[in-house]
Order: structure tokens, then C-alpha cells, then sequence
């Protein structure tokens, strides 16, 4: 399909700016131009992208509480012949998002569905986190429901994933007590009104940040990454090799405490124990 060709009787699930305006990529505007709708997170938001392009199309709300009826008849204007662009107030939609429903129940209608991808708030901000780990998991808003809460922060606990979360201000310091109470002390970075004129991006520890918004009362979105769990690295040999090699420094001339301390330094093995072990040997 060319990207100036829409096809009739499709969904448009198309990335918006996570807050810079300027980031809507080419092919988005063209879809935006080219529907015959216009299915908005919130209309609101949505018609100032929609203004700043000089572009008008008609706009129905498809947001959380929407209800399964709405949802079904936008559905059914598609599955119809329409073409819709389903658009979330900010980044990729789906994610995090009600636009999810929509997508179901135009795929039990069978409608055909294409994506226009555009940006993202949570790659976009583990990409200037800083935290090096290969692999992470996206976590989302954590559930209200205060048992739902907590068995989701007792099975990640454990995790060697980092972890990527969305939350809202108003309950961002409860969050980050929650955080702190299941997992102790750890690295966060916390990052606020992405692509925005007050973009900021705060890396800290879960103690830290909590008495940070108690001076200062959060304000704006948030995504927030935490590191995953710190395992001791591996011993590169095993204590009895330790030993041996403390044993060896030591017919050579070295004090047992140097030569342990050397040998730990080697083994990545505590001094301690191979000082002990050389004791008993």
C-alpha cells in the first residue's frame, strides 16, 4: 500500500508526539488527512495536534470509559467501508491505552488493521535513562486494587529485568512508598513531561524521590525506571583455588593477610574466607 493510499474499511493505529508537536512524523499527518475520522483518547487534546497541521476531521472519543456500545459502533462504522485513526492523547496507542478495545473488536470483525508507528514515552525515556541492562519489562500503570498491588510487587521483587512503569502525580508518591516498602532501596529514574519545555528527568534512589515530591508536589506524567535486582557476580574460582593461590603467594614470602587479600582480589572470593581456609589447611 502506498502511504498516500488509504483503504476503505480500515483502522489506523496511529503514533502521536509524546509532547512535542514537532515530532508527528510525515505518514501520520498524511493518514490524520486521509481518514474519515478521527477515534481520540481525548478530543481535546487530540484537535490541538489537529489545529497546529491545519487539519479538519470529524472526532469521537474512544477513551477508557467509553463502554463496550461505543466501542462496538465505531467498530462497525469501520467494518462498514469508513477509514479510522484511532490516536491515544500522546505516543503510540494501545499501550497503557483504551485504544486496545477498539483493536479487538475490529479484529472479531475482521477489519483490516494497519499501524503508523510514531513514539514512544517508555523507549523514549529508557533511552536517556542511563541504566545499561539488555532487557526490560514493561510494566504499565500498577493496578488500584491494593491486593492486585501488592502480589505484583512481591512476584517483581526478584526480577533481573529493569523495570519500566507509567504513573500519574497524584499517585506518584504512594507508588514509590509501595516500591520502597516490597523492594528496599533502589536506582530510579524518574522522567516527566517528555519532549516538553519542562522535560525533566531525575536519577535517584526510590528513598531519594520520595523525599524529593514530599518538598517538591509532582506535576505532569511520569515514567518511571528502576533497576532490576544487583546478584552477586559469579566467583571466577572456586575457594579451595583461592586458597591455593594464597598459599602460594605465602611460600613466596607474602604475609597471609596480603596473600589472602590478593587471592580475593583474583577470585572475586572474600578475604575473609580464604584467609580462614588457608588457616585450616
Amino acid at each position: 500500500m502506498s502511504d498516500r493510499t488509504l483503504h476503505n474499511g480500515t483502522l489506523y493505529v496511529v503514533g502521536t508526539p509524546v509532547g512535542n508537536l514537532g515530532d508527528i512524523t510525515l505518514r501520520a499527518l498524511e493518514t490524520l488527512k486521509s481518514v474519515d475520522f478521527i477515534a481520540a483518547e481525548d478530543t481535546r487534546v487530540t484537535l490541538k495536534l489537529l489545529n497546529r497541521y491545519e487539519i479538519k476531521k470529524p472526532l469521537v472519543s474512544c477513551y477508557e470509559h467509553s463502554g463496550a456500545d461505543r466501542i462496538e459502533k465505531i467498530a462497525e462504522r469501520i467494518h462498514g467501508g469508513e477509514s479510522c485513526a484511532v490516536v491515544s492523547d500522546a505516543g503510540t496507542p494501545c499501550i497503557s491505552d483504551p485504544g486496545t478495545e477498539l483493536v479487538n473488536a475490529c479484529i472479531k470483525l475482521g477489519v483490516n488493521i494497519r499501524v503508523v508507528p510514531g513514539p514512544s514515552a517508555l523507549i523514549t525515556a529508557l533511552s536517556v535513562s542511563g541504566i545499561t541492562a539488555p532487557r526490560f519489562s514493561f510494566e504499565g500503570f500498577l493496578s488500584r486494587n491494593k491486593t492486585s498491588r501488592r502480589l505484583c510487587l512481591q512476584n517483581l521483587k526478584d526480577s533481573e529485568y529493569t523495570m519500566v512503569f507509567y504513573e500519574a502525580p497524584h499517585k506518584l508518591l504512594h507508588t514509590l512508598a509501595d516500591m520502597l516498602k516490597h523492594w528496599g532501596d533502589r536506582k530510579i529514574v524518574i522522567a516527566k513531561e517528555l519532549t516538553k519545555i519542562h522535560e525533566n528527568i531525575l536519577r535517584t534512589s526510590l528513598s531519594a524521590a520520595i523525599e524529593h515530591y514530599t518538598k517538591i508536589p509532582p506535576r505532569g506524567e511520569y515514567v518511571l525506571i528502576i533497576e532490576s535486582i544487583q546478584k552477586p557476580s559469579e566467583p571466577k574460582i572456586s575457594l579451595p583455588e583461592a586458597a591455593a593461590a594464597a598459599l602460594g603467594y605465602i611460600k613466596d614470602g607474602m604475609p597471609p593477610s596480603e596473600a589472602a587479600k590478593k587471592a580475593a582480589k583474583q577470585s572475586g572470593i572474600s578475604k575473609s574466607k580464604i584467609y580462614k581456609e588457608i588457616i585450616q589447611s
